[in-house]
C-alpha cells in the first residue's frame, strides 16, 4: 500500500524544475474531445435549451443527497440523459482559438481529460448498448468495440457490485492523461483526480 502512495505525493523539486510542459515549448494542445470514426451515425440528444429540468434549490440537493443502490425499472428519458451528460461534461464556451473548452464542472487550466462512456440498459429511443458523449455536439455515439460482447458485466470492474449492472444508465469515465500533462507535466494526476471529485459531485 505504501508504495501506490507515492502517486498521491507531489513530485520531486527536482523534476518539477526539471521539467518543461508542452505547452510552454509551443507545441499544439491535445484536442479536448476524442473524434467519432468518420461517417460514424451521431444520436443528438435534448438541446441545452429545451431541458426544463434541474429546477431544484441547491440547499434541497444537498440536503437530500444519498447513495442508491436500488433503481426503479422505468426506462430513463432522453431528456434525463441529455440533462446528466450537460450537466457533468457539457460545454459552455470554446476558446477563440480552439484550444479549452469552459465545461459545467471545473478542471485544472481547463484541460478536462476525461471521455465519458455510457452503458444503457433502459433509455427511452435508445438501443441498449455501449455508447460516448460528444460533448462539441451535445450527442452520442455508439462505441461498441468489434466482437465485443455487449452483456459484458460492469460489477466485475467495481467489485462485484452487482447494482451497477441494474441501473438504467452506468457512467464510466477514462481519461486521457496528456490533455493535462499537456500543461502540467508531472504533477498532473492529482489534478486529474481531483477533476474526477468534480464530475461525481456534479451528478
Amino acid at each position: 500500500m505504501n508504495t501506490n502512495r507515492q502517486y498521491l505525493r507531489n513530485p520531486s523539486r527536482e523534476t518539477l524544475t526539471g521539467h518543461t510542459p508542452d505547452q510552454q515549448r509551443g507545441i499544439t494542445p491535445p484536442p479536448f474531445e476524442k473524434p467519432a470514426a468518420p461517417g460514424a451515425k451521431l444520436i443528438p440528444l435534448v438541446p441545452v435549451d429545451r431541458i426544463a429540468l434541474g429546477r431544484m434549490p441547491l440547499v434541497n440537493a444537498i440536503r437530500d443527497r444519498e447513495s442508491r443502490r436500488e433503481f426503479a425499472d422505468e426506462a430513463l428519458a432522453l431528456e434525463e440523459l441529455s440533462f446528466l451528460l450537460w450537466a457533468t461534461q457539457g460545454i459552455r464556451r470554446v476558446s477563440p482559438k480552439g484550444t479549452w473548452a469552459m465545461r459545467n464542472v471545473p478542471s485544472g487550466g481547463c484541460r478536462h481529460p476525461f471521455e465519458t462512456y455510457l452503458k444503457v440498459r433502459r433509455v427511452e429511443t435508445l438501443a441498449s448498448g455501449l455508447y460516448r458523449y460528444l460533448p462539441v455536439e451535445h450527442a452520442l455515439v455508439a462505441a461498441n468495440a468489434p466482437g465485443a460482447d455487449p452483456k459484458v458485466s460492469l460489477a466485475e470492474a467495481c467489485y462485484g457490485q452487482e447494482f451497477v449492472d441494474t441501473a438504467a444508465v452506468a457512467f464510466v469515465w477514462t481519461a486521457i492523461p496528456y490533455r493535462t500533462e499537456w500543461r502540467y507535466g508531472p504533477d498532473s494526476l492529482k489534478d486529474i483526480l481531483l477533476s474526477c471529485g468534480h464530475i461525481g459531485r456534479a451528478r
